[in-house]
């Protein structure tokens, strides 16, 4: 696959991919898709981070952008250097978005291991924190949160799909780095092919 073709491909993925993370954090947000329960008080620091929002969302859509330019022709047509550059600046944004889902992935792991922050025999806590995560395979265990309802199976789904879409983007971001790479050295293939149609 060319150089060029793979940035696209790598690009559009990773711009679906931070969508989706947006979309996981904003929903975060509101447990059970009500804003009952917005507020400081009620919702877990890691949800108050936005890691989905900022780290595996806006912090990607920009090397997913980047990658997508590098992937189009050069400014001159075929032959041109300037896919080169583009290419060489996919390498950095593409760096900064494996930060973007370092982020995402700390932040969402660490919520998936303390669990979420709920109404526990009157008061706001997180009945949780001390099981290392062990809740998770133990589902009697949930019934601990009166409310917000349902907030564990809410918590670990959303935060399960951010700690899924991170390491996916980490693993694009990372070949995109390499791909960029390739692209600025080598050129992309698809200036030898031939006349344009």
């Amino acid at each position: 696959m060319c150089t060029g073709k793979c940035a696209r491909f790598l690009g559009l993925s990773l711009i679906s991919l931070s969508l989706l993370c947006i979309v996981a954090n904003a929903l975060l947000l509101v447990p059970k898709g009500k804003t009952t329960w917005t507020n400081i008080d009620n919702l877990s620091l890691e949800v108050w981070l936005m890691a989905g929002f900022i780290g595996g969302g806006l912090m990607i859509l920009c090397p997913g952008i980047s990658a997508v330019r590098a992937g189009g022709k050069g400014c001159c047509g075929a032959g041109c250097c300037g896919n080169r550059c583009r290419m060489l600046s996919s390498i950095f944004s593409s760096a900064f978005g494996l930060l973007g889902a370092i982020y995402c992935l700390s932040v969402s792991g660490a919520g998936l291991r303390r669990g979420p922050r709920c109404l526990n025999h009157g008061n706001w806590n997180y009945p949780f924190k001390e099981t290392s995560g062990s809740y998770l395979l133990n589902h009697t265990q949930w019934s601990l949160c009166e409310e917000p309802p349902d907030v564990v199976s809410w918590n670990v789904t959303l935060f399960s799909l951010l700690v899924a879409a991170s390491c996916l983007e980490i693993l694009l971001c990372g070949v995109q780095v390499v791909n960029a790479t390739i692209g600025v050295f080598c050129g992309d293939c698809r200036k030898k092919q031939g006349a344009p149609h």
